[in-house]
């Protein structure tokens, strides 16, 4: 089946492309009115562009840069493990007891890439608790029909619920429909779809994590097949637009469905 699709796209690919868009949206919201931005609208976008190609790459992010991914990591496996109640293979995770009870388990320590994360133990709970009863960690696939040829769309689910897809977010700012522009509430949705699953809808589960405030929201994107493949096609085709005019600069052929060296 594989060997069959031209192209292989996972989600936060295509959520890396869509930032790349918008490089110039995103430098008028934070730079456009600055008397002396930090760096030109031009110079964003070079750094959005670079940004993408070490992405198709697979260029290792560095040490310095991903802590908030690790942050996003450990926040997430602490919710499968507690969901699942199995320890972790990933991680090592602690529980912190209080320091006027020891009985009293008051947060959960998780040490990732040599880092430190802590979590109020009552966040973790209630986050496992609203996914009872999920599977968590669902890998899922499909095949998406564009002029270019077929694309393979693959990803891995946080939760999977009944009819409904869920992916956990971990932010240091959060603003109303942050992650509307996202990717993985049609990619997944859609691909679960064609193995012939009901799905009615996607929900990003967010933790704001904010000068030692922890809030809780939600953004819910109702399914719709036909729409979501409309628009999975039209950025799907400007994807593979842009890597045959940048082919030169991608090392990682894994991209172009090149199975010689490269599998799923």
């Amino acid at each position: 089946m594989k060997a069959q699709h031209k192209y292989q796209f996972y989600a936060s690919l295509l959520d890396a492309f869509q930032s790349y868009l918008d490089s110039a949206q995103t430098w008028n919201k934070f730079w456009g009115n600055s008397d002396d931005p930090k760096k030109t609208e031009e110079e964003y976008e070079k750094e959005c562009f670079q940004s993408l190609i070490d992405k198709i790459n697979r260029v290792p992010v560095k040490w310095e840069d991903s802590e908030k991914m690790d942050a996003g990591t450990s926040f997430n496996e602490i919710v499968d493990c507690i969901i699942s109640g199995k320890k972790s293979d990933k991680m090592e995770i602690e529980k912190i007891p209080s320091l006027d009870d020891d009985s009293i388990i008051t947060d959960l320590r998780a040490k990732y890439n040599d880092r430190i994360f802590i979590f109020p133990l009552p966040i973790c709970l209630s986050f496992s608790r609203y996914f009872k009863g999920a599977i968590s960690q669902v890998y899922c696939e499909g095949t998406l029909p564009t002029k270019y040829g077929d694309v393979l769309l693959y990803g891995y689910i946080d939760e999977l619920m009944a009819d409904k897809v869920h992916d956990i977010k971990t932010t240091g700012s959060y603003e109303a429909w942050k992650y509307r522009k996202n990717w993985q509430h049609r990619v997944y949705p859609y691909c679960l779809a064609q193995a012939g699953n009901t799905i009615s809808g996607f929900e990003y589960n967010i933790l704001e994590i904010k000068s030692g405030r922890y809030d809780i929201h939600t953004e819910f994107y109702d399914f719709n097949y036909e729409r979501a493949q409309g628009e999975l096609i039209a950025v799907c085709e400007q994807f593979v637009e842009f890597l045959e005019a940048n082919r030169k600069s991608i090392t990682d052929e894994k991209i172009f469905n090149n199975l010689t060296n490269n599998t799923l």
